[in-house]
């Protein structure tokens, strides 16, 4: 029902900033909840941050808020991940995703199972 593929990924230094797009298809964009999550060589894929339709309330993982942020344009079908102060530990492949249509996530926002429709992710390294 939605095709979402990610952009914007890179080799960056520890401390930069760096903005990730995931574009989407579809008419029914502003009713999915969003996420990011990202993967790192050897671990499990990770939640990052999401957010919900509607009035767009937001999530974060611990390990990024203050320094990542998530937005929706719902009239250009995108999701954004700004990500400031880079750490090495931000290295990973990163992926979006739709949750289904209009489904109503409190707690389960974080939650890997929530989400039917994936991009196919784009690689974020930060030196140290």
């Amino acid at each position: 029902q939605v095709q979402l593929v990610e952009s914007g990924g890179g080799l960056v230094q520890a401390g930069d900033s760096l903005r990730l797009s995931c574009a989407a298809s579809g008419r029914t964009f502003s009713r999915h909840n969003l996420g990011w999550f990202r993967q790192a060589p050897g671990k499990e894929r990770e939640f990052v941050g999401a957010i919900r339709w509607g009035a767009g309330s937001t999530s974060y993982a611990d390990s990024v808020k203050g320094r990542f942020t998530v937005s929706r344009d719902n009239a250009k079908n995108t999701l954004y991940l700004q990500m400031n102060s880079l750490e090495a530990e931000d290295t990973a492949v990163y992926y979006c995703a739709a949750s289904e249509v209009g489904k109503y996530l409190l707690s389960s926002i974080d939650k890997s199972t929530s989400y039917p429709y994936w991009g196919q992710g784009t690689q974020v390294t930060v030196s140290s």
